[in-house]
C-alpha cells in the first residue's frame, strides 16, 4: 500500500473522504487499524450529542501548566473548561499544581533559603524527594516561577521559564471569570482534587476549601459550570452530600483508588469500569473520566481496536464521559495516527481525536485546546 501524506491524510478525515485514506494507510501486518473499522464506529456515535473541551491543565501543549497565562491561552483557543489540579500550601489555600511534588514544575532548587526544605515523602506511591507544597506557606510559593514539566518534549515552551506564578484556586476562577466577560461566553472550571486521602491525613483536607471558594465566587450550585474531579471515590461521595455541582469519578486503565488502597477494598478501577461499578458511578456523580485507552484499547503496536463498551455502558446508567488525555505529539497518538518518526513532533491529532468522537464520547481533555476546538467544530457540523 501505499501511506497517504498526512496533511492529505487529515484533509480527507475532515471533509469527510475517510474512505481515501482507509485504502491507502499502510498497517502492518497483523495490526488492526482504527481507520479501517471507521463505519462500524460511526454507527455507535450519537451524532447529536455536542463535543465539551477541557484545556488540560490550561493550553499545556503552549504555556507552562497551571499558570494563568496558560488557562487565559486555552479559553482563547476555544477550551469550554479549564482545568486546575488543586493541592494545598501549609497554611491551607488551594493552588494550582499538576502535584504537590514541586520540583519539576517550578524553580524551587534554585532558591538556596529553601535548600532544606527537600523532603523524601510517600504519597499515593513509591517515595518521591523534592520539594512539596504543603511545606510552603502561600506568600512563599510566591517567591517561586513555573516552569515547563517536559522540556525535552516542549523545548519551545522553555522561553516562559520563570515567568509566571503559581496561581491560588480563587486566582484561576477570578480569571475564568474576567475572560468570559471578555468572551462572551461562560467559561467553566473542572478542579480536580490531588491526593485527596493524603492531604486529610496530615490535617491538610481539599474538599472544605474548595466549597468555600466555590461560595465566595457564587458558583456553589447545580447551574455553575463547575466540575469537582477525583481519582478516588469516597471524598466524591461526600461532596455528593455536600454540594450541587456536578462531580466526575475519574479513573485509570489499571490500578486502584488510593482510598480503597488504604481501606483494604479490594474494588480496582475496571471493577468501577463494569456495568455494576458505573451504576454505583452514577449514584454520586454526573461524569465519568477515564484513560482514553479505556474507551479504544490499543494492540501490542501501539494501534487502535475496536471501542470498548464503556461509554455505551455509563450512558445507559446517565453518566458523560469525558476522557484523557489528548495530546499533539506523536508519542502520545496511537500508531493509527503518527506522523514520521520523531516522537516530538506533530501527528496526526485530528485523526485520532474523530475515532474517540466516533465511539461516543462527550468531551476530550487536551493539551491543544485549538486542536480539539476545530475537530469539534467539524464533527458537529456534518451534514
Amino acid at each position: 500500500m501505499t501511506l497517504l501524506h498526512p496533511q492529505l491524510r487529515r484533509a480527507a478525515l475532515f471533509f469527510g473522504v475517510a474512505a481515501i485514506a482507509v485504502g491507502t494507510m499502510a498497517t502492518p501486518a497483523g495490526a488492526t487499524s482504527s481507520t479501517a473499522t471507521g463505519t462500524k464506529m460511526a454507527a455507535r456515535a450519537d451524532r447529536a450529542q455536542p463535543i465539551t473541551v477541557f484545556g488540560h491543565r490550561g493550553a499545556s501543549g503552549y504555556r507552562p501548566e497551571h499558570t494563568l497565562a496558560s488557562y487565559s491561552l486555552a479559553i482563547d483557543l476555544g477550551a469550554d473548561y479549564i482545568e486546575p489540579d488543586l493541592v494545598s500550601t501549609k497554611d491551607g489555600v488551594l493552588v494550582a499544581r499538576h502535584e504537590n511534588d514541586i520540583t519539576a514544575t517550578t524553580d524551587v532548587a534554585a532558591h538556596p533559603e529553601f535548600a532544606q526544605r527537600k523532603a523524601t515523602k510517600t504519597i499515593d506511591a513509591p517515595a518521591a524527594t523534592g520539594w512539596f507544597t504543603e511545606d510552603f506557606t502561600l506568600k512563599e510559593l510566591k517567591t517561586l516561577r513555573a516552569k515547563e514539566r517536559l522540556p525535552a518534549v516542549r523545548p519551545g515552551n522553555t522561553r516562559y521559564d520563570g515567568l509566571f506564578e503559581v496561581p491560588t484556586f480563587e486566582e484561576v476562577l477570578a480569571l475564568a471569570k474576567t475572560e468570559g466577560r471578555k468572551h462572551g461566553r461562560r467559561i467553566g472550571v473542572a478542579p480536580e482534587t490531588k491526593h485527596p486521602s493524603y492531604f486529610r491525613s496530615i490535617g491538610l483536607p481539599l474538599e472544605e476549601p474548595l466549597l468555600v471558594s466555590l461560595r465566595k465566587a457564587g458558583l456553589n450550585s447545580a447551574h455553575s459550570k463547575i466540575i469537582i474531579q477525583s481519582f478516588e471515590t469516597s471524598n466524591l461521595r461526600r461532596l455528593a452530600k455536600q454540594t450541587k455541582v456536578p462531580l466526575e469519578q475519574l479513573t485509570s486503565a489499571t490500578g486502584s483508588p488510593y482510598d480503597h488502597v488504604v481501606a483494604g477494598d479490594p474494588r480496582t478501577y475496571a471493577d468501577i469500569m463494569t456495568p455494576a461499578g458505573l451504576r454505583d458511578v452514577a449514584s454520586y456523580a454526573d461524569w465519568l473520566g477515564p484513560e482514553k485507552n479505556s474507551v479504544i484499547p490499543r494492540d501490542s503496536q501501539g494501534f487502535l481496536t475496536e471501542p470498548a463498551t464503556l461509554v455505551a455502558d455509563a450512558h445507559n446508567v446517565g453518566l458523560k464521559v469525558i476522557a484523557y488525555t489528548f495530546r499533539d505529539e506523536n508519542q502520545f497518538l496511537p500508531a493509527d495516527f503518527r506522523t514520521g518518526t520523531d516522537p516530538n513532533a506533530k501527528g496526526d491529532i485530528f485523526g485520532e481525536l474523530r475515532a474517540f468522537f466516533e465511539a461516543g464520547l462527550d468531551g476530550v481533555f487536551a493539551d491543544y485546546p485549538d486542536s480539539a476546538d476545530a475537530a469539534r467544530d467539524w464533527w458537529e457540523s456534518r451534514p
